[in-house]
Formats: structure tokens, sequence, C-alpha cells
């Protein structure tokens, strides 16, 4: 697996790839009487036959929401249909929508319907009573019946969620007529007994229905697979999903990227599943109870393992920065969601990681699927419908941050084209022991000075057991990590760090800028490093820095001459409105000085620095807001000329500087069709002068994971 994940890290160069289009802000379907702060969630995703809108479930607003992508690379709000519960799932037939709807008081009152609504005009026509709490759901491709995944969900607060929990789950088939489905014909398919475990408390997950009417359903808690005869209710087989040996994996949640655990025996327990024919399914084995395999399977429908993929997909969302290091100790990336669409001739299997929030594409060659390429999407992806006669791919996000002023709740959509993939930006590569090199969090970024294209960037605190400075090749596309330099301290992994600026001290070491929080015992300072990352000096803020402190300090650093500047991201005690410092350090004379620089009045949140870079005649100056998404107003590159930096002594009055924009990022950052996000961090221009930037993505914490590497040309 190690070999082949050398060659394929981005995207298998192909005629026609997927790339992303839009992104869709769910919470922008509100109608006009709801808040706009109101939680939203895209979850399940379905679309017309027409392929012209899409249709999602949306839980905490208790509705059905449209989209109209008539025209995909400019998605328009459809409305929403609000319901008496909860709905779990959609799926389209005709025009009408059926849903999944849980109206359970309780766990141990489990209750919900199949709802029908009629696009045309939005209204509930009919209702069945499912007798249980609802999941997933399926219709046939002869649409003739429908399958629910009757889950009576478990309440994982109780008993520390073992099982069994009673009432058990079952599997309801109805009849359909025109898209009517017949509440009368229902067929209630008993699972009980069939599992190893907890054979008395079957909790059906996810159902999908292949070309002979045959129901495969998963039974995730169970770790299970049972195959259902659609017509009849009759079980045709049934098998466990097994389990997976794990090597070479990240099990810790330690703030390091390491790669060097074991899971013996891991189960799979699988969430969704699909037919990739009538006589194959795959499962994305997310775990739930006491399991997670962190990849996914291909099965023969009765049994038989036909494909492993182990930690494939796991390895390759590391190499692009989007492995989720908080999730080590529990079930990593954790592919959840899955979509199978034949394209052309080619048949596609999208697996989605919920907490990688990146998109697998593998093509299905009928025997080891072939990887293809990683698409980014918004947070926490649910749910995928691909639209082959439109040559499109959407994808539902259903983690919304509105609480914590984070991102919302997004449906992404991609266009399988002609071309290049536009994702991954940078990426890493495999060790000599076959492991990803990790990376995330990337917060400062440099220039070699004689190399042009070669670059290096620094990770933040999230890393705190791992500071590490990278080399990035960036004369290729994508940009790549050719390099990880762990900073040390007497050999040892250097702690109380935050590292958000670096710079090259022209003699093969670097000068590093630390971001202190004297509240958690992280000191503000500059430490220089030699070739090898060890802590050569550190020099901390003096006294007169220290007294006016607070939260957000060393940003960037730079070097002119014998000084060091340093970029403060925020006003501190004595600024004045709307004003920072940049802070100015003579390793030769030791000398202290600062001067100040005016930012941008903020419209909500705050305005602050995000680095500092030497090019020529002047310093460069990332400036930004604190927003994301459509709120983002402030992510700008600025200028300021080296002559004005005359330093006067701390404590004093301190001069202001003149800025000049030289340009705005939000176009750079809306380029890949998704959302603004929060973190431009890292700015440097190489020894060509060409500039690049780079966005910090929080080691993938709250947050989706990218990291948008790009060049904004020669300056």
């Amino acid at each position: 697996m190690a070999s082949t994940l050398m060659v394929v890290p981005g995207a298998a160069l192909a005629d026609q790839v997927f790339n992303r289009i839009a992104s869709f802000p769910v919470n922008t379907n509100l109608p006009e009487e709801i808040d706009q702060a109101t939680e939203t969630s895209a979850e399940i995703i379905s679309v017309t036959e027409d392929g012209m809108t899409l249709v999602y479930s949306d839980s905490p607003l208790q509705a059905v929401g449209m989209i109209d992508i008539s025209d995909p690379a400019n998605p328009r709000a459809g409305g929403i249909v609000r319901l008496k519960g909860e709905p779990t799932a959609v799926s389209v037939i005709g025009g009408r929508v059926l849903a999944g709807v849980n109206t359970s008081p309780s766990f141990t009152e489990p209750s919900g319907e199949l709802v029908v609504i009629d696009l045309a005009d939005k209204t509930v026509s009919a209702r069945c009573d499912l007798g249980g709490q609802p999941d997933s759901i399926a219709v046939s491709p002869a649409a003739d019946i429908v399958a629910v995944a009757i889950e009576n969900e478990r309440d994982e607060d109780l008993n520390d969620g073992a099982l069994p929990q009673m009432p058990a789950g079952t599997v309801a088939i109805l009849r359909l007529s025109d898209g009517m489905p017949d509440c009368a014909s229902m067929i209630n398919v008993d699972l009980t007994g069939l599992a190893e475990i907890g054979p008395e408390d079957p909790e059906p997950e996810f159902v999908d229905i292949n070309d002979d009417n045959e129901i495969a359903v998963t039974l995730q808690e169970n770790n299970h697979i049972v195959i259902i005869n659609g017509n009849d209710g009759s079980i045709l087989s049934h098998f466990s999903a097994g389990s997976v040996d794990l090597d070479n994996v990240d099990v810790d949640e330690e703030r390091a990227l390491t790669f060097d655990g074991t899971q013996p025996a891991r189960l799979r327990e699988p969430d969704a599943v699909q037919w990739l024919d009538n006589d194959r399914l795959v499962i994305a084995n997310e775990g739930d109870y006491q399991g997670g395999s962190r990849g996914f399977t291909i099965f023969s429908k009765t049994g038989e393992v036909l494909y492993e993929s182990g930690l494939d997909f796991e390895y390759r969302a590391a190499l692009a920065g989007h492995y989720p290091e908080k999730r080590s100790g529990n079930k990593g990336i954790e592919p959840e969601g899955l979509e199978v669409k034949t394209f052309g001739e080619t048949n596609y299997i999208f697996v989605l990681s919920e907490r990688g929030s990146v998109v697998g594409v593998y093509r299905d060659t009928g025997a080891e699927p072939e990887f293809v390429q990683l698409l980014p999407t918004a947070l926490g992806p649910e749910g995928a419908i691909a639209i082959p006669q439109r040559g499109l791919l959407a994808v539902s996000n259903e983690v919304d941050l509105i609480e914590d002023n984070g991102v919302r709740s997004h449906v992404t959509l991609y266009r399988l084209a002609e071309g290049t993939p536009e994702y991954p930006m940078i990426v890493s590569e495999m060790d000599e022991a076959g492991r990803p090199i990790g990376f995330g969090a990337l917060s400062g970024l440099a220039a070699d000075p004689e190399k042009p294209g070669i670059l290096y960037a620094v990770n933040d605190s999230f890393y705190a057991l791992q500071p590490t400075i990278f080399t990035i090749d960036a004369t290729e596309k994508p940009a790549r990590i050719i390099e990880a330099t762990r900073v040390t301290r007497g050999g040892e992994p250097a702690q109380l760090l935050d590292l958000e600026g670096i710079v090259s001290d022209g003699k093969g070491g670097f000068w590093l800028a630390s971001e202190g929080r004297t509240d958690k015992m992280v000191p503000h300072g500059l430490y220089h490093v030699n070739g090898d990352g060890e802590i050569t000096r550190q020099v901390p803020f003096p006294a007169e820095l220290l007294a006016v402190e607070k939260r957000f300090g060393a940003e960037g650093v730079t070097l002119i001459g014998d000084t060091l500047w340093v970029a403060i991201q925020r006003s501190w005690k004595d600024d004045p409105k709307d004003t920072v410092k940049l802070v100015a350090y003579n390793t030769r004379t030791k000398e202290w000085g600062a001067v100040r620089y005016p930012t941008e009045p903020a419209e909500k949140g705050w305005v602050g620095l995000s680095e500092i870079t030497l090019h020529g005649d002047h310093v460069y100056i990332v400036e930004r807001d604190n927003q994301i998404g459509a709120k983002a107003k402030i992510k700008k590159l600025y200028k300021v000329a080296v002559a004005d930096l005359v330093p006067a002594k701390l404590g004093g009055e301190l001069p202001l500087v003149t800025k000049e924009e030289v340009r705005d990022f939000i176009p750079d950052l809306k380029a890949t069709g998704g959302y603004v996000v929060d973190k431009i961090e890292g700015f440097a221009v190489d020894a060509a002068g060409v500039g690049y930037a780079v966005t910090d993505n929080d080691g993938v914490d709250d947050s989706n994971g990218e990291t948008l590497f790009f060049s904004i040309g020669k300056l």
C-alpha cells in the first residue's frame, strides 16, 4: 500500500476529473421569518429526476430543503417544507419526496413516519406510520418498493451505550405506485437472532436496493450485514462485517501525528452501504460502538471479502493535511457516507470522511478499486448524490457551528470535466517507514533566500508535541512537503511553543516567532534554530512589552539586516483603537523597539495581522478579520516601505506607518468553489520574486481541514 501512495497523493492523472464548483450555505434557504442564526443542517441528500433540484433532510430545523441547481455553479435557495418531527433521510421519486421522519418521544418509545411531500406545491400529501424510529430509506431502481431502516437507536448515555437496549430495530418494506407508498402493504422484517453482537437488539443503520430488489442493510452496532428479498421480506443471507488488523495507525490524541500504533481485530461496524452491481456491495466502516476500521470494504452478497482498503483512504487524507488528530483515539477519519454511480463507462465509488471532511473518489475496476482523487468539502460530509446525466456530484455537510461563530452547514457541488484537479494544493510524502508525513495548522511561511520555489512553513500549538519546520517544493503542482524538521530542545520535541512565524537566518538556520499565552505558561518569544531544528537561542519579550500584554501575540517575523520585525496580531493595552504593533529586535545590539500599524476597522469580530515578510524595499503584511464564509470581509495583503520602519522605544510614543493595499485574497479563497476560510496565515516571496500564501486549517478541529496554498505571481 505504501508504494502506491507515493505516486498518487493528489490525484491520478486522467482525461476527466472532478472539481468543486460551488458551495451553498444551507442557512440561506431559511424563510425571512426565521432568524438567520437558527441552526440548520444538510444531512441526507437526493435529486429530482431531471437533475435540476437537490432535496436534503434538515434535522435540527425539522424540515426538508430544496436547492435549485439549474445553474450548478450558482445554486439558489429553493425553499423548505416544515415537518412535525425530525427528518432522517429523503429520496425523490417522480414529483414526490419520500422522507423518513422521527417522531419518537424517547429512546424506549420510538415512533416515526414515512412522509410524502409533493414537490410542485411543497405540501405533505400522505403519511405512513412506521411503528418505530426511521434512519435510512432507499427506493428500488424500478421504483416499485421503498425500504426503511427502523433503527430504534440506543441511548449512548445509558450503560455506556451497551447493547441490548430494546425495542429492537427492523426493516420496513412498502410497495410503491407512481411514487406513492401503500401503507397497508408494509412488511416488517425481523432481524433478531442474526448477529453475534447484540442479536436480540439489531439496529439497522443504512439500506440500499439493487436491480433484483435485494435490500442490503447494515447493522452498525451489531457489526453485521443482512441481504433481504425486497419482494417478500425473506432473508437471503447475512454475515458478520468482520474486523481488520490495523498497523501504523495514529491511536493517541497527543497533539502529534505519529501513525505508529496498532489496532488488532478492529471491528468494521459499517455505516453506509451501496450496491456496486447485483452481486457486490461496498460498506463505509465508520464505527459507532466498539470499532471503526477507518476504511471501506467490498463484499460479495454472500459475505466474501473481495477488497479491504485498510488505511489507504486515511493515509491519503493525511497526505493532504486532513487527518483529524483529535479523533486518533477513536475512529480516525470516520468514513461514513457512500455514493456509487456510473459516469460514462466508469463506475465511481465516492467515500465520505465525516471527520476529515474529504471525499475519496475511487474507480470500480471489478477487483481492487483504483484511487482517482480527493475532493474537499464542507464540515462533516454526511450524504452524497451523483447526477451522471449532468456530470455532477453533490455532497451534503451536516455540521453547523453557528453557536461558535463558525462555518455553517453547506451543500457542495462538483463537476466532472476535462482538466486537472484543483485540490489538494499541497501534499506531503510518505516517510521511510511507509507512514504519512502528517501536517496541518500551517501558521507561518518563509522563502529560501537562494532557491526559487523552495519555502518553509511552521505548524502552531495545535501540534504542541510536534513543533515542525516543513520544507515545501512549490515548483510542483500540487506543492509538495519534502521534509519535516522537528523543532527540538536538548534533542527532545520542544514544548511551550506556539509557532506562528518563520524566517531564514541566511546561514542555514531560522528565526521562529512564538505566540505566548501567559495564562497558560506559554512565553512570548523569538527562537533561533539551526538547520536540524535544535533551538540555539531564546529571546523572551522584554518587560516593557509584557507590561501591556493581551492575548494574540506574535503572528509573523521577518529579518531586515540585523533586525527581526515581529507582527503582533491584535491591539495590546497601550495601542489606540484599530492599531497594532510591529515590534523590532536587533539581534546584534539586543535593543527592542516598535512602530504602530493601522488596521482596518472590523465590521464584526476583530481585525488583526497574520504575517510579515520582506521583499525589496517593502515588508508585506497579511491583515484579516476572524470571520468565515459570507461574513468574511478582510483577507488582504498590504505593504509598508522599509524606510518607514524606524522603531521607537517601547513604552513611549510610537510612529504610525503608512500602508498600501496590494491584494484582496478573498477571490483567491473562493477560487476552488468553497466558502471563504477564516485563517490566511502565511505569506512569503521566493528568491525569484514570486508570492505564495497558505491558510491554517486548525488541525482539522472544527474545521473542514482545507489547506489552501497558492501563488499570486511576481510582485
